[in-house]
């Protein structure tokens, strides 16, 4: 199976790469960072410079694609809306058009459950559940993004799109969720959270969001499946707090303290960090959805992914919070 594979040179895109290689697969890598391309070329990948916002793949390089996972994204709690949208729609529904133009098997869509955010505890989210208005640029033109693909699913029909929203991704490669959380501590020497960490979350390793990607990618899937989002997540939801320790004091042995800030304060310091950043144009260290996503239980429902596309996580909690603490040491 040929795989094209965007956003191949951070996060979840690089272990997309190491594990289709594994398993067998020729892959085309696609992404900015010409450095990581290059070990992606030594490897065995066949690589492509490109900034999707500014141009387009080669027809001719789509054409090739078995499969196309679509992992690139402008993910970020801060930005203007133009640079969000140039990624998250514009550049989705142009690679996603030029999949069905060349009647290319299946494109998988990585989304995320961001859209579902709005300041209120939640368990057991299904994939049909929208806020009144999405809490950010990142969330809104991502939903945006699902729109495009749920249109050109009824557009190309020869070509499979399948959405997927996994909650939380951290693994060897990831550049956001833990690499901002170990960056507070060395500023701080401990780590501000509302409730003292006692939300209840989802996460989700990377080498199980690439599992869902296979599984989303085979071939013997119902046609119905085309056009619609699944929730994937580790399947054990915990409070963050326990992941915490777990992996900073269990596994890294770091000396650090967890000091419990009422949401209230978090979120009001989060404002005017807001109102400040408007001015200096530079991302504030607190936003009004990171304080929240830290504040609310978030509990998606993955039945769906179950039932429909045999999704399981194959590795465990335990298991992913080890090697992610082997990939820091």
């Amino acid at each position: 199976m040929n795989i094209l594979i965007t956003g191949a040179t951070s996060g979840l895109g690089r272990s997309a790469c190491d594990m289709a290689l594994a398993l067998g697969f020729k892959v085309i890598a696609v992404g900015r960072n010409q450095a990581v391309l290059d070990t992606l070329n030594a490897l065995g990948c066949q690589t492509y410079a490109c900034d999707l916002a500014q141009q387009a793949l080669p027809n001719h390089l789509v054409a090739t694609a078995d499969t196309i996972w679509h992992c690139a994204a402008l993910s970020s709690p801060w930005g203007a809306y133009d640079e969000f949208y140039a990624v998250n729609v514009k550049a989705t529904q142009t690679l996603a058009t030029q999949a069905g133009v060349a009647g290319v098997p299946s494109f998988v869509h990585i989304s995320t459950p961001s859209l579902y955010f709005d300041y209120h505890h939640h368990i057991d989210i299904q994939e049909t559940y929208r806020p009144s208005r999405y809490v950010n640029h990142y969330a809104h033109t991502k939903a945006q993004g699902e729109n495009a693909i749920v249109q050109l699913a009824q557009q190309f029909p020869q070509t499979r799109y399948i959405m997927l929203r996994p909650r939380a991704i951290f693994g060897q490669y990831d550049q956001v969720l833990i690499p901002r959380l170990l960056k507070v501590i060395k500023q701080k020497g401990f780590l501000p959270l509302p409730s003292g960490g006692q939300a209840m979350m989802d996460f989700t390793f990377a080498d199980n969001v690439v599992e869902a990607m296979l599984c989303a990618s085979r071939a013997d899937l119902p046609n119905d499946v085309s056009g619609q989002a699944f929730n994937i997540t580790g399947g054990e939801p915990m409070a963050l707090r326990v992941v915490l320790d777990r992996l900073f004091v269990d596994e890294l042995q770091m000396n650090f303290k967890i000091k419990s800030v009422p949401y209230s304060i978090l979120h009001s310091l989060a404002v005017g960090l807001e109102q400040l950043a408007k001015f200096t144009q530079k991302e504030p260290i607190l936003t009004t959805y990171s304080v929240g996503a830290l504040n609310f239980d978030m509990v998606l429902n993955i039945d769906k992914a179950k039932q429909m596309l045999g999704y399981t996580p194959k590795v465990a909690m335990a298991e992913a919070i080890r090697r992610t603490a082997l990939s820091l040491i």
